[in-house]
């Protein structure tokens, strides 16, 4: 399962209606989690590496745009606080 990371022009943001989004935010921590749905989310601020299961390790932050894939294990270390939007498909 892919981790799709982008850099989208603040133009497609906004046609996507990202800043309507509810924001989430979490501090400096590690921890498992599991995508029950598509989620999508903007990072306004942070820095992020997650390691899925199979060992594959990505890495974002502040600007990405990161799509994660139902069915998706995987776990999250959180190097600077996050803000972000998300939405669930």
């Amino acid at each position: 399962m892919e981790i799709k990371v982008q850099k989208l022009r603040p133009e497609e943001l906004k046609k996507i209606g990202v800043s309507e989004w509810p924001i989430w935010e979490k501090e400096v921590s590690r921890f498992h989690w599991s995508y029950d749905s598509i989620e999508q989310c903007y990072f306004l601020e942070g820095e992020v590496t997650v390691e899925t299961e199979d060992g594959e390790t990505v890495s974002f932050g502040k600007g990405d745009f990161v799509t994660f894939p139902k069915g998706l294990s995987c776990t999250w270390d959180i190097k600077k606080p996050v803000k972000k939007h998300y939405n669930f498909k």
